[in-house]
C-alpha cells in the first residue's frame, strides 16, 4: 500500500550499492590501465574520472553503513510511520 511518504522514508540497498561500487572500482581501474597500455589517453582519462564518482559513491556507501540500523535497517526495524501519523 503506498502512502504518498515513499521519498522521504525511502530505504536503499547499502550491500548491494558497496558491491557494485567495488565492481565498478575493478573495471574502471582496469580499463584506465588497459587504456594507458594501448596509448588511448583520452578512454583513460575517462576511466579515471568515472573511478574518482565510484570511489566518492563508495565512500558514501560506507559511511552510511557505519552510522547502524537508522541507516542499513534490519528485518527487526518496522517501516517509518507516514507523516501524518507521527504527527499526532
Amino acid at each position: 500500500m503506498r502512502t504518498g511518504s515513499e521519498p522521504v522514508t525511502a530505504r536503499s540497498a547499502l550491500r548491494l550499492r558497496l558491491g557494485l561500487a567495488l565492481w565498478g572500482v575493478a573495471w574502471t581501474l582496469f580499463g584506465m590501465i588497459a587504456f594507458a597500455l594501448v596509448g588511448r589517453p583520452g578512454w583513460a582519462a575517462v576511466c579515471g574520472a568515472l573511478w574518482v564518482v565510484i570511489t566518492v559513491d563508495l565512500a558514501m556507501v560506507i559511511r552510511h553503513i557505519r552510522q547502524g540500523p537508522h541507516y542499513q535497517p534490519g528485518r527487526d526495524i518496522p517501516p517509518y510511520l507516514p507523516p501524518e501519523q507521527r504527527r499526532r
